[in-house]
């Protein structure tokens, strides 16, 4: 971190952002509204977890202070609507983390951090029963489809309503799959979609039972399948062909080849 970067203060930033949406500031950042900040909270999102699967603490510093800026800018336009302030939020985080964590700023003594989290959905139930809001309320409607059916699931299994054993839910995939297979015979469209959005649920549940996040899972999936048909292509490319030259048996040795090579 740089000296400059080092002085550089929130204060400083949110009033950055107010001199960029004021009368003289930035015709673009003027123009914003919340709705269109959105593709740009999410992107920023995932470029933090970018730098954070690549280690990379550079860009991280980088992504952090763009994450930062996003929710300066949205506060800034909520500040000119009269709604609330970045101050506002401070403050309503902060009064929150005190709330959720009677074990640190209370007399509330626990023994783990399973004990923790145990206490904070307590918490949490009983400040949505005050305003009537459900268990799932918390879970967030833009949240990509795989990640968002582990945490609907994994909110409903804290207050019981969950399989008991993991084996329970490979014989619920299997029934699943049946399902999906009696659907694509028949052929109906929407029917098809609907076995396979179930059978999709049904394996985010037995990544919530194993302890595994489903959405790095299949991101980790998506890079390996990157980097082995890159290689096939590279191969390919190297004697002058290209991939949809060869027969699919030829493919599927390259395939076989690449993954030899990854796992050596």
């Amino acid at each position: 971190m740089t000296a400059m970067a080092a002085k550089r203060s929130f204060d400083e930033l949110v009033k950055l952002m107010t001199t960029l949406r004021g009368p003289n500031g930035c015709p673009w950042d003027r123009e914003q509204t919340l709705d269109d900040l959105k593709p740009f909270v999410i992107e920023e999102a995932y470029e933090v977890v970018d730098a954070i699967d690549r280690n990379d603490r550079r860009a991280l510093l980088e992504e952090v202070g763009d994450l930062l800026m996003e929710a300066v800018f949205i506060a800034e336009i909520a500040r000119h609507e009269g709604s609330f302030d970045i101050y506002d939020s401070v403050a309503a985080i902060h009064d929150k983390l005190v709330r959720r964590h009677p074990h640190v700023f209370a007399d509330v003594e626990v023994g783990s951090a399973d004990e923790v989290i145990t206490n904070w959905e307590k918490l949490k139930n009983e400040e949505r029963k005050a305003e009537n809001k459900s268990v799932l309320s918390g879970v967030p409607q833009a949240l990509p489809a795989l990640l968002k059916g582990a945490r609907l699931t994994e909110k409903a299994a804290r207050v019981g309503f969950d399989w008991r054993r993991t084996e329970d839910v490979f014989h619920k995939v299997e029934e699943e799959i049946a399902e999906l297979r009696q659907a694509v015979a028949g052929g109906d469209k929407a029917e098809i979609q609907s076995e396979l959005g179930d059978l999709l649920f049904t394996i985010a549940n037995v990544a919530r039972k194993v302890d595994v996040n489903p959405e790095e899972a299949l991101q980790s999936t998506n890079r390996k399948f990157m980097r082995r048909f890159e290689s096939m292509e590279r191969t390919v490319r190297g004697q002058g062909k290209n991939l949809d030259q060869l027969s699919l048996e030829e493919m599927d040795k390259l395939w076989d080849e690449a993954k030899a090579a990854e796992r050596s």
